[in-house]
Parts: C-alpha cells; sequence; structure tokens
C-alpha cells in the first residue's frame, strides 16, 4: 500500500522534471539563434567596413597578440591603425 501524498509528489516531481528538459531544450535552441544573430551582425561590421581579407587577418592576428600580451602581463595597450598597417606591410611580398 502506497501513500497517495508520495505518488502526488512522486507525480510532481516527473512533470517537473518534463518541464525542466522541455526548458532546457528551448534554452539551447534560444542560444543557439542569439549567437547565430550575434555572428550575422558581425559578419554585416565587417563587410561594412569594405576591408581586404589581408587586412582583416592582420588585425585578426593583432589582437590575438594583444590578448595574448595582456594575459602574460607584457602590453596593453591596443594596436594602433599604424601597427597593423605595418603588418599588413611585413606580410606583403617584396615587389622587386
Amino acid at each position: 500500500m502506497t501513500n497517495p501524498r508520495i505518488e502526488k509528489v512522486m507525480l510532481d516531481i516527473g512533470k517537473t522534471k518534463t518541464k525542466i528538459s522541455e526548458y532546457q531544450s528551448k534554452l539551447r535552441v534560444l542560444e543557439r539563434q542569439k549567437i547565430d544573430l550575434e555572428n550575422e551582425e558581425i559578419i554585416a561590421r565587417v563587410r561594412s567596413e569594405k576591408i581586404s581579407d589581408a587586412e582583416l587577418a592582420a588585425l585578426m592576428a593583432s589582437l590575438r597578440r594583444e590578448e595574448s600580451d595582456a594575459v602574460s602581463g607584457k602590453s596593453e595597450v591596443p594596436a594602433s591603425k599604424t601597427k597593423i598597417q605595418e603588418d599588413l606591410d611585413d606580410e606583403k611580398p617584396d615587389e622587386d
């Protein structure tokens, strides 16, 4: 013989677990949508700047170096446009 109050609590636990599972699934979908929308926004901003692939690569490399330097304590000064241009110039092959 089972206590009806225990059965009711167990039933509520089952319903709650089901709702939690549904909300977790919904949360994963919403988080994925957020990431997709952020990616679209980033792409639109990069395209609106009309920078070349080489310039974008140099910018990303510069940002990675800054991040690495900041973590290691070397520097916290952001790269200037001049530094990014110097990096681009360094990557260009000599035209002699």
